[in-house]
């Protein structure tokens, strides 16, 4: 019998070759991502049937419970229909059956399978020698789509003739490739040049090459560091061969791959070599030679194309993602050293301040390295230095120079996701990321965070699941957002089990511990909180924002005395530590803890430096917002105004801080129905805000809302805001707002006549306050009103 040895499919200008994954317009290759391209191919095998949702998510994502089907079959659909060049209202090739499926509106689509290879036969099944499958020429026929049930044999024929060629070619060929589910680790370069610019730069400039590998996935350093510390290594051990042979069976990766240089002369000889970590076999080596020190990146990044290759990846993703070195990094073998130094410092010691002298030592070197821009401004961001963090990421973008897809992908997305601040624009390039390189969690992560922003919790509790489930190396990344997710959802026990795991596993960092004195104030438990804080107060770096922290949580019980103090010295640690706009943060936290105890003179003594000084977008939020609630109209309107200048794209500013700032200001103006209808737009993010901060987080636009409703003495409108705030408490924290809600609600439901609960609601924040400082105004309010329900 005829053996086929493969199926293709043809219809109007296109061909489809399922194997390897080329789709063809008039004879020319059409760039087409894998999942659009899949989806294809589902469509493909039923023309003219409606292919229900459920048939295409087991065609596409058989085993992932996790995926975000809706949105990610969406974007697929989109881009398939980009490729063949069809409209969605005006469909020719893919028609949309709404909360069906899909259709493919082709009637004779043409399936090819091969004629006879070179007359062979078999009597009993199908045989092909492992010299036929590789040399042979086949003449392809098309004729008209058969039936499904024959469809599904000749597949499965091909199926059983690809799999006999493989064991075949194993046997003929020796070891096997690496598949798509593989993982390797990346150990060292052995540097006999003597020239100490290529210890460790080598094998950075290996990483960028690989990782811009939809088909290759590297062990993270992360990992590799964890991995280490449980060997009983030191965590910046030098990967040589042997330890990375250990690494690599102690992680069950496929292979290690181990790298050379020596110099003969003025010229240099590169190689590669890959080891199988099961049985210690070479699964592929490569070998370049460089005919000069500016020409090593060159010679290094042609050797890992080949090797790709002899790993098993196509040639055309090779293609495809294979930006040069000298563009996708940088031609300064010096600028990559101090790169790959900065890097080394912020992943082995937590610490982002110690890693930025190395990244700006890089760019002296190269003006125009952009990824080390894009990690400046990480660096930046996250020590709370966001204006510095702005500028070096808006640089990055700027540059525009060639990178490598994961490269550009980071980059773009940082720029509209925290620079622009445009969520939808991010999220799209995110779904892009995410299909380009669906075994790279980062895009996850990134997703994780923007649906926090958003406030939608269990969205970004999804996102960082499934981050854990693609790459459980990054484990100290995961493990603290999932403890801060599981908070925000007010999953307390689940959030301080999560973080003890972490800590046990040994991914301990100041991020984690803060996140835990946040766990011991909601479960009031004083002497945790007190463990918690001296520990950070141990750690440099740390000792501002505990301080801060304690301020907040002082103010809470209305120690307002004790939290002027501890705000004072939090901002002398942080101006000690030269961190000018985290100190003009914690100013403008401080002004804000007058203004909602009711101390408004105070208002202007803390946010007044902030008043015309340079500052990020959530610091000038909560200065507006302070001078709004104070009554003083005019510096909260100027504030808003220069907001929306800076920001105009920016989701969080426009649809949460402008409208709550916005609404505060026509409740002093005795307009509370012109307040509540600013907030109308605030209503999909009123629960998220920048994340990171406290004084972001305490659901300004429900506060103000609950305001609202008061002043118009609805109390059942004004009682169920202020309730989503108490069901919160994770988000909130140790905002004082988390107690203020109780005397909130308690004269919603006073006005709504509901005695009973209005005089339970002012027990229970007298309760809170039995020790507060007598003559906040607040307090003297509530407990004459509480008289009066007597």
């Amino acid at each position: 019998m005829p053996t086929p040895t493969a199926v293709n499919y043809r219809f109007g200008p296109f061909e489809v070759n399922p194997a390897s994954g080329e789709l063809l317009k008039d004879g020319q290759r059409i760039k087409i991502q894998d999942q659009p391209f899949r989806l294809l191919v589902v469509l493909l095998e039923t023309p003219g049937r409606v292919v229900t949702r459920g048939e295409i998510q087991r065609g596409i994502w058989p085993d992932n419970t996790f995926v975000d089907f809706d949105n990610g079959l969406r974007v697929a659909v989109r881009k398939l229909r980009e490729a063949l060049g069809d409209d969605a209202e005006n469909p020719r090739y893919v028609e949309t059956i709404p909360k069906r499926g899909y259709r493919l509106l082709v009637p004779d689509v043409q399936v090819a399978t091969s004629s006879d290879l070179n007359g062979a036969q078999a009597s009993t099944g199908l045989a092909l020698t492992a010299t036929n499958a590789v040399h042979s020429e086949t003449q392809i026929a098309f004729s008209r789509a058969p039936s499904r049930p024959s469809k599904i044999l000749i597949f499965a024929a091909a199926l059983l003739l690809l799999a006999s060629s493989a064991l075949l070619l194993f046997s003929v060929h020796g070891p096997r490739k690496l598949t798509g589910a593989d993982t390797i680790l990346l150990a060292e370069f052995t540097n006999s040049t003597g020239d100490p610019v290529f210890d460790e730069t080598l094998r950075q400039a290996l990483t960028v090459q690989l990782e811009q590998s939809p088909f290759l996935s590297l062990i993270s350093d992360q990992r590799i560091q964890h991995t280490l510390r449980l060997m009983g290594q030191p965590t910046d051990a030098r990967l040589t061969p042997d330890i990375a042979h250990h690494l690599c069976q102690r992680m069950q990766s496929a292979a290690y791959l181990s790298g050379s240089i020596a110099s003969f002369g003025s010229q240099y000889v590169l190689g590669l070599k890959a080891v199988s970590c099961p049985t210690g076999e070479v699964l592929a080596e490569e070998q370049q030679t460089a005919s000069s020190k500016e020409n090593v990146l060159e010679a290094l990044d042609s050797a890992a194309g080949k090797l790709r290759r002899k790993l098993g990846e196509s040639l055309s993703t090779v293609e495809k993602f294979d930006t040069p070195l000298e563009q996708a990094t940088t031609p300064s073998l010096e600028a990559l050293q101090a790169y790959t130094l900065g890097r080394k410092t912020q992943v082995a010691r937590d610490e982002f301040a110690a890693a930025i002298p190395f990244f700006q030592r890089a760019v002296r070197f190269d003006p125009n390295f952009a990824i080390d821009y894009a990690a400046l401004g990480s660096v930046y961001w996250n020590i709370g230095e966001t204006v510095l963090g702005t500028e070096y990421a808006r640089r990055a973008h700027e540059l525009h120079a060639p990178i490598s897809e994961p490269e550009r992908f980071y980059i773009e997305s940082t720029y509209y996701h925290y620079v622009i601040g445009n969520l939808e624009k991010a999220r799209q390039i995110y779904d892009v990321w995410e299909q380009t390189y669906p075994r790279n969690s980062s895009p996850r992560i990134r997703l994780h965070q923007l649906y926090s922003e958003e406030g939608k919790y269990e969205d970004a509790l999804s996102q960082i699941r499934e981050a854990i489930r693609i790459d459980p190396s990054k484990g100290g990344v995961n493990f603290l957002d999932l403890v801060h997710n599981l908070l925000d959802l007010d999953r307390l026990q689940e959030a301080g089990a999560t973080a003890r795991q972490a800590i046990a596993n040994g991914f301990d960092s100041s991020s984690l511990r803060l996140n835990l004195y946040q766990l011991a104030f909601l479960d009031n438990d004083a002497s945790e909180m007190a463990r918690q804080a001296a520990w950070l107060t141990s750690k440099p770096g740390s000792e501002g924002q505990i301080l801060e922290l304690e301020a907040e949580a002082a103010a809470y019980w209305g120690h307002l005395k004790e939290s002027r103090n501890l705000s004072r010295l939090a901002v002398a640690s942080a101006m000690r530590a030269e961190e000018s706009e985290i100190a003009t943060s914690f100013e403008a936290n401080a002004a804000l803890r007058e203004a909602l105890l009711g101390r408004t003179a105070e208002v202007r003594l803390h946010a007044e430096p902030t008043y015309g000084v340079s500052m990020g977008r959530g610091t000038r939020y909560a200065a507006a917002l302070s001078f709004a609630l104070a009554g003083d109209s005019p510096r909260a309107q100027l504030l808003a105004d220069d907001l929306a200048r800076r920001y105009p794209d920016d989701t969080i500013v426009n649809f949460n801080y402008l409208p709550t700032i916005r609404a505060q200001i026509a409740l002093d103006r005795k307009d509370p129905a012109r307040a509540i209808e600013l907030l109308q737009s605030a209503a999909p993010y009123e629960l998220g805000g920048m994340g990171g901060v406290w004084w972001e987080l305490f659901l300004g636009p429900v506060y103000v809302r609950g305001q609202a409703y008061l002043a118009q003495r609805k109390g059942r409108e004004a009682a169920a805001e202020f309730q989503k705030i108490l069901d919160h408490r994770g988000v909130v924290g140790t905002s004082p707002v988390g107690a203020l809600e109780h005397l909130q609600i308690g004269r919603a439901y006073g006005l709504s006549g509901d005695k009973a609960k209005a005089k339970s609601a002012y027990a229970d924040f007298l309760t809170l306050w039995k020790d507060a400082d007598p003559d906040i105004p607040i307090l003297k309010q509530a407990k004459a009103e509480y008289a009066k329900l007597q």
